[in-house]
């Protein structure tokens, strides 16, 4: 019987190998409430927002952005 106290193990495949990832930030509460209020008006996500945000900047920079992945 396994034991109920321990979690999941996590993967520990690559990051390139796996879709989607947490990543953590601090930002002021007017973007935060600002991007959230866009995606429930746009019905999409803040992440997707944000990821779609950060993409262009990396963009913008020169920066080699690996293709968005569909899903």
């Amino acid at each position: 019987m396994a034991d109920a106290g321990k979690s999941a193990k996590r993967s520990k495949a690559p990051a390139a190998r796996q879709q989607k990832r947490n990543f953590f930030a601090t930002m002021s509460y007017d973007v935060i409430k600002a991007v959230k209020q866009v995606a429930l008006e746009d019905d999409t996500t803040a992440s997707e927002i944000l990821e779609e945000a950060a993409r262009d900047w990396l963009e913008r920079r020169k920066y080699k952005v690996p293709k968005r992945e569909p899903g």
